[in-house]
């Protein structure tokens, strides 16, 4: 399996990744993750698996991938990689047929898991 995550398809507004080499207007920051990475990954995983229409597809210890489905049916992939040894998650989220713009669903799901691990390691202290 490749240490980095699938790039994004060329629809400019429908995906959101945090490859170094993911152009400006699809680029988000990575997760970034306090005390034991492995904890915060499968925290991680747990949040995915609790996202309404959710199917977690592939799940390891440092990878997974989801498929996201919209009210209306429309299919997004979202993959996750840990990086344990820079305390990092990286994230993708794209949508698999979108028109120009995807309404921003691809950053809110990604900023929504931010936000959990965020409060997940908050109430570890």
């Amino acid at each position: 399996m490749s240490e980095m995550l699938s790039p994004c398809p060329r629809f400019p507004l429908s995906c959101v990744c945090s490859r170094p080499d993911a152009p400006h207007l699809q680029r988000v920051e990575p997760l970034a993750v306090s005390g034991n990475p492995r904890a915060a990954f499968a925290r991680l995983k747990g949040l995915v698996a609790a996202l309404p229409r959710t199917v977690v597809v592939t799940a390891t210890d440092a990878y997974l991938h989801a498929e996201c489905r919209s009210p209306r049916g429309f299919v997004d992939d979202l993959e996750c990689r840990l990086s344990a040894s820079d305390g990092l998650i990286h994230v993708r989220s794209a949508s698999r047929i979108a028109p120009i713009w995807d309404l921003g669903v691809n950053r809110g799901r990604v900023e929504k898991l931010r936000d959990g691990l965020r409060a997940a390691a908050g109430e570890d202290r």
